[in-house]
């Protein structure tokens, strides 16, 4: 279990700390507490996104609880490395979608004594790893992997299922194109592709 350093020590400590699994889990929700505690200990902190990510706002980080914290939309990791000079926190959102250069970048930025804390998909939509989550977890100090609830049998979910014809890994969305799937679900989703209504009018799915 992670156990949250305290916020208010002013020893100079830098570390990475990963919150990470599918979508409708609650990592954005995760990230947007982490930080807001690290504002009200009177700590300089910075939170970025991808700037493809305009879903909610292109200023904000939203959570689908629709929690929100200012951010800077950035296009690539080496600019985070730039705007990150003289904080004490940087808040990293969607991980996924960056390059992967991200890796070193929080590396570097923890290694100045930055407390660093990154939120983002593990897997693609086809169960791969995504991106730079799987480099940032393997040098991360802190992993939390948060759960969804199935939305086809109310088992812990781990899969964030398509149901778009589209074969692109990045595809923004949200429940108009994307469900939280258990294992055996989702497994069932690639052997016989049926519309998410179908379970839902079930009574499986209610």
């Amino acid at each position: 279990m992670f156990i949250e350093r305290d916020v208010n020590s002013h020893k100079k400590q830098g570390s990475i700390e990963v919150v990470t699994g599918s979508m409708f889990s609650g990592k954005t929700e995760e990230l947007i507490r982490r930080l807001k505690r690290a504002k009200f200990a009177k700590q300089k902190v910075e939170i970025f996104k991808p700037a493809i990510d305009v879903r909610y706002s292109q200023t904000e980080v939203v959570s689908h609880d629709e929690n929100a914290i200012r951010s800077t939309p950035v296009d690539n990791s080496s600019n985070i490395l730039m705007l990150s000079a003289d904080v004490a926190v940087v808040g990293i959102d969607e991980a996924q979608f960056f390059d992967k250069g991200l890796v070193d970048v929080v590396v570097k930025l923890a290694n100045m004594g930055i407390r660093v804390i990154v939120a983002g998909l593990d897997m693609d939509f086809k169960g791969a790893p995504f991106g730079p989550m799987p480099g940032i977890m393997a040098v991360a100090d802190h992993v939390t992997k948060v759960h969804a609830i199935c939305v086809r049998c109310g088992s812990i979910a781990q899969f964030s299922h398509r149901f778009s014809e589209k074969e692109q890994v990045v595809l923004l969305g949200e429940k108009d194109v994307y469900e939280p799937l258990c294992r055996n679900c989702y497994l069932k989703t690639q052997k016989e592709p049926l519309p998410p209504d179908s379970y839902r009018d079930s009574p499986k799915g209610r």
